[in-house]
């Protein structure tokens, strides 16, 4: 029998409307539809950060330093690489006669913006503002009470509102803010006293290139020229490197989540094609007997799932397409992602070919025991089920999981997570199916319960035949993926709802004059008596060279490690006679009150050990390119999560005694209180000073994370949905099985209330077993999601990861049910007479 002829026997067979392999149109379609929707908004949100880089950024290249202006030779360098446009970036108070509200300022050249363009409510493009006026974020504006042609204060600078911000280009490469933006010139924080020699700023110095320079080499020449200048560079290839983390880390995760939903949707496939060919038996023995070969059989029962696995995998495309605008409008706040369709030919291809690889693994073993049993053998399987033959399908499925991992490997951004999450699902596979032979293995040995009913559901968990070893598969991997997936979102949700606003200040200020701190705290005091203020100084500075005093390391030359963020840059420094509050110090000792010997330092115990300092060593510090040095004297755990004042950092007193800064302070009310006025008192006594309400701030955050967990969400559900297609075919497969045996049972006199207390019986005792293991599962991979991929804390919520869990079991249970009703309808002559 030739292709031809076998197309024709398959296509007859399929003329039903692919009845019976349903479940695999199902899995693949959900399973292919996810990594396509996912695949497609990764590479349309990368295309859009590559493709307006220049914008995103607003130049070439950019180079940020804090508290100065480049140098006139740093200025002419850059000058001769295009045309610049310096800047100010730093926090202030735009206040009017009846409000004060915190602003990110940032001032503007006159030849701002050099890529993009500034759009204003009215539509009009616009430039820098004018001397006097500014630009208005809508929120800074609606808080203020102002609209284009009033008046508003900065500092002691007045100016007028010239319009209000539609869009800004170069949102994106400014990162998170603690406030709305105002843009204003350039001159205008010298003439408002913002920009004073200690005040926390930062410049930013942008260059659109004359010619076609390598904005990387640009960079790293750039660097070389001025070694000992703490610059901060970006350039347009990065015009945002928070985003493309972020963009890189999510797409990993969701693939992951694509990925995993292929995993449990095999499981339905396997059990779908078993059920397929299993009704079909009959079929495959007739053919058999009429002369076909087992090669004929092959080709006949090959096309029929191959077409339909493609038809699956068609319609996941075509759903991930039309899908990926509504995850792009749920990030589009976030990142510069169209909501149009994208079509991304690359990732749609990868996900289809995703989908076909598991289908091959996952239906080769049961189309490879159709086709090698004799016709007698595939006509008593009812009675004498047939064997497990692994030997036929070992070549198929050894290819198409070493292809599958070759195509997750290849165009992954982490291979080593990548690698591991495989591993991890083919252990829990294997964890399963071992499973499924243990129970077979304890029911066949626990004592006979009397209880009839019970002791016929144990019997079936281990007679000849019985489908527990899917069953337990599917129902494993099912429930476990509700726990996880209320693992995840209960654990996102503590950390976003529970640990931040429970430690947060009520107000964050920065810029504090040194002199004027009993006048701060003074002010404070009359306006909240029992609030609580806390003053630490600040600086900003960068780390040159560390190490012992006779190998000391030059930042510059040291490799990239995990862990040393704090060596790079210009880090907030500060300096105290007492171990900060939420510290502890691990190794060392701290000095003591009023020390006046050689300077020292303390660092963050996770720092010293990825950079290898040690007690002893000496540490060289940049500071408004002064030069100090510092011994460290001991190493602290610091606690992160308490949103007050944490320092890699902390020096001992006298190590900045010449160094000009001002002090930050937080301000924290007693539970239920508020502090009628406080605001506007500050901003007027310390017009330079700027005051950080925490609570619009976490509202905001709060926000943004809402809206990458609603997103994640979405496509963790897709792993759901496929857990439920395949909890519904296992069960639907089981009853196809069990037809025989239930009419078997009425003709001896079973009622319709025993049968269906058998069905409840088996599948609860299965459900209970599982649910304890599913709990198990579920939580150690949501542990690993949210500590070691996301980095946060584990604050699962328990009572909701059970509801949820028992929710899955009582689902499992309605499905079993729902898949008993037909056995009770079921006619015992006519099912015995087509048997």
């Amino acid at each position: 029998m030739g292709w031809g002829q076998a197309w024709i026997i398959a296509k007859r067979d399929l003329g039903s409307g692919f009845r019976g392999l349903r479940l695999l149109l199902v899995c693949l379609f959900l399973g292919v539809g996810a990594l396509a929707a996912i695949g497609s908004l990764t590479s349309a949100i990368q295309g859009e950060l590559n493709g307006q880089g220049q914008a995103i950024l607003g130049g070439d290249l950019e180079v940020e330093l804090w508290q100065r202006m480049p140098s006139d030779a740093e200025m002419a360098y850059l000058e001769g690489l295009g045309t610049t446009s310096p800047g100010y970036r730093l926090q202030a108070m735009a206040t009017t006669p009846d409000a004060a509200v915190p602003v990110e300022m940032k001032a503007v050249a006159d030849n701002y913006p050099m890529y993009g363009t500034l759009l204003l409510q009215d539509g009009s493009a616009a430039g820098a503002p004018q001397e006097g006026e500014a630009y208005l974020a809508a929120g800074a504006a609606e808080r203020l009470g102002v609209e284009p042609g009033d008046s508003f204060s900065l500092g002691t600078e007045q100016v007028s509102v010239a319009g209000i911000i539609a869009e800004e280009p170069d949102r994106l490469s400014e990162g998170f803010a603690l406030g709305q933006t105002v843009i204003v010139p350039s001159s205008l924080p010298e003439a408002a006293g913002l920009v004073a020699p200690g005040a926390m700023f930062q410049t930013k110095t942008r260059v659109a290139f004359d010619g076609q320079q390598d904005p990387d080499e640009a960079a790293e020449a750039l660097q070389e020229a001025f070694p000992d200048s703490p610059f901060d560079i970006r350039t347009r290839n990065r015009a945002s490197p928070g985003a493309d983390r972020f963009v890189s880390r999510m797409g990993e995760f969701l693939t992951l989540v694509g990925l995993a939903a292929l995993v449990i949707a095999g499981i339905g496939i396997g059990g779908g094609v078993n059920s397929y060919l299993e009704a079909r038996r009959n079929s495959i023995a007739t053919l058999k007997i009429l002369g076909a070969t087992s090669r004929d059989i092959n080709r006949i029962y090959a096309l029929e799932i191959g077409i339909a696995a493609s038809v699956g995998a068609l319609a996941g495309l075509l759903a991930g397409v039309l899908v990926t605008p509504l995850l792009a409008g749920a990030l589009g706040s976030l990142l510069p992602v169209s909501t149009a369709f994208v079509f991304d030919p690359l990732a749609l291809l990868r996900a289809a070919a995703f989908g076909l690889l598991v289908a091959l693994v996952f239906a080769a073993p049961p189309l490879a025991r159709a086709k090698k049993f004799p016709a007698m053998a595939l006509m008593r399987s009812r009675v004498s089920p047939l064997a497990q033959q692994w030997r036929g399908a070992a070549l198929p499925v050894g290819l198409g999981i070493a292809a599958i991992v070759a195509l997750a490997l290849v165009g992954s951004a982490n291979p080593l997570l990548t690698a591991m999450f495989l591993g991890g699902s083919a252990a829990i596979l294997g964890f399963l199916a071992l499973l499924g032979r243990a129970i077979r293995w304890a029911a066949s040995r626990v004592p006979r319960p009397s209880d009839p009913i019970l002791r016929a559901a144990v019997a079936n968990l281990h007679r000849p035949g019985a489908a527990t070893g899917s069953l337990v598969t599917a129902l494993g991997f099912g429930l476990s993926a509700f726990v996880l997936l209320a693992a995840v979102q209960s654990s996102l949700d503590g950390n976003i709802r529970q640990s931040v606003p429970a430690q947060a200040p009520d107000y964050f200020v920065l810029d504090v004059p040194r002199d004027g701190v009993d006048q701060f705290r003074s002010l404070v005091s009359e306006s909240a008596p029992d609030a609580l203020v806390q003053t630490v100084p600040t600086l900003r500075g960068a780390i040159t060279a560390f190490g012992p005093e006779d190998a000391m390391t030059h930042v510059d030359e040291m490799e990239e490690r995990e862990g040393t963020w704090g060596l790079r840059g210009e880090r907030g420094l500060t300096y105290s006679d007492t171990v900060p509050e939420g510290n502890v110090v691990t190794s060392g000792e701290w000095w003591d009150e009023g020390y006046d010997g050689e300077p020292l330092v303390s660092v963050d115990e996770e720092l010293a050990e990825a950079a290898g300092i040690s007690i002893g060593d000496r540490i060289d510090i940049n500071v408004l390119g002064v030069a100090f040095s510092a011994r460290v004297a001991n190493t602290r755990r610091i606690d992160w999560e308490s949103l007050g004042f944490n320092n890699v950092w902390v020096f001992s007193a006298n190590t900045f005694e010449n160094a000009p800064h001002n002090l930050a302070a937080t301000i924290e009310l007693p539970e239920g209180t508020t502090a009628q006025g406080l605001l506007r008192t500050l901003v007027t006594a310390f017009p330079s000073s700027s005051v950080i309400e925490v609570g619009p701030l976490l509202t905001e955050a709060r926000t943004i994370l809402d809206q990458v967990s609603l997103a994640i969400l979405a496509a963790a559900s897709v792993a759901v949905l496929a857990g439920i297609a395949v909890l519904l075919g296992a069960i639907a497969a089981a009853r196809a099985a069990r037809i025989y045996d239930t009419v078997i049972l009425r003709v001896l006199g079973a009622s319709r209330r025993q049968l269906l207390a058998l069905q409840f019986a088996e599948f609860g005792l299965l459900a209970a077993v599982l649910a304890i293991v599913a709990l198990a599962l579920g939580t150690g991979v949501a542990w690993l999601v949210i500590v070691q991929m996301f980095e946060f804390d584990w604050l699962p919520d328990w009572a909701e990861i059970l509801a949820v869990l028992g929710g899955g079991l009582v689902l499992v249970l309605a499905f079993a049910l729902a898949a008993s009703l037909p056995l009770l309808r079921a006619r015992p002559a006519q099912t015995l007479r087509s048997l």
